[in-house]
């Protein structure tokens, strides 16, 4: 990200200054002209027309001229292939173009890259897939959504597994209230997955060591994500944060709150194959 930032701000006529008090604003590169004064804690370029910029602890962003695009109230920021900007806190992350346009509303817990141009976003425990022209590919109805190669896209569904493949328009099978999708001109087809007879005849047991290894597996999905919060869901700023060590106090805190959080998944935590299981054996 700072290999980034310095390539942007070599292609353009407007850099970052900063004041006494270690603030920073912006100036034409050529003549001195400031454009916008130093009140920023925080100066991170996105495409050739934006900025996210943080005072105090929030992020927004500006434009080249300091008008806010965005209002400054979220706590994490990111910078998303370099032209777009992805901000939010616990359950409204966004996604806007260097423009201040919103691509995907303030709406969702996540929003993560996929193969192909695609976004992953998650609402509610519930996953979808975008573009990056905001259109959406798949709702956010399903339970878990993975691509284990650059062709494959797996999702879960009812607590069943489903995989995407390349088909013809005339031949396309689709799980309930779900419907047909197209990615890179490409028509898409849902083929069940059945890996486990015993899961999908619904005589799924759970062993004490199985349940264990599902409580203890989520230890590092917790880890990574207070990482992620802590660290690096700040910018570009993340060895000055780490230095400075004021994360510390906070992470046994933010541990907690995500292994909750990941805990009481219904859909795909650890506890999710005790619910499915139950639900199966009502069923029947």
């Amino acid at each position: 990200m700072f290999i980034q930032n310095f390539v942007f701000a070599a292609d353009t006529n407007i850099q970052t200054f900063s004041n006494d008090e270690g603030l920073f604003g912006l100036k034409d590169k050529i003549t001195g002209t400031v454009l916008v004064e130093p009140e920023y804690r925080k100066l991170i370029r996105v495409g050739d027309n934006s900025w996210i910029a943080a005072k105090k602890t929030r992020y927004g962003l500006i434009d080249n001229q300091g008008f806010i695009l965005v209002p400054m109230k979220y706590r994490h920021s990111d910078r998303v292939l370099g032209k777009y900007a992805k901000l939010g806190n616990d359950t409204d992350y966004g996604l806007y173009d260097e423009n201040g346009n919103v691509i995907l509303p303030p709406m969702y817990s996540s929003i993560e890259l996929l193969y192909g141009n695609m976004l992953l976003t998650c609402r509610k425990y519930k996953y979808g897939v975008s573009d990056f022209n905001g259109n959406i590919l798949l709702s956010n109805d399903f339970d878990d959504i993975y691509m284990p190669t650059k062709e494959t896209l797996r999702i879960q569904y009812k607590g069943e597994w489903y995989e995407l493949e390349k088909a013809s328009p005339d031949n396309i099978e689709l799980p309930e209230n779900s419907k047909r999708v197209t990615i890179d001109n490409t028509d898409i087809k849902f083929t069940k997955l059945v890996t486990d007879t015993g899961i999908a005849s619904g005589y799924y047991t759970l062993t004490t060591a199985d349940y264990i290894l599902k409580i203890i597996s989520s230890i590092s999905p917790a880890y990574e994500q207070t990482i992620d919060d802590l660290m690096l869901s700040h910018g570009a700023d993340t060895v000055n944060i780490v230095m400075k060590m004021a994360w510390l106090p906070q992470f046994p805190f933010v541990y907690v709150k995500k292994y909750i959080h990941n805990l009481m998944a219904p859909n795909n935590g650890p506890l999710s194959p005790v619910r499915q299981n139950i639900r199966r054996k009502l069923a029947h």
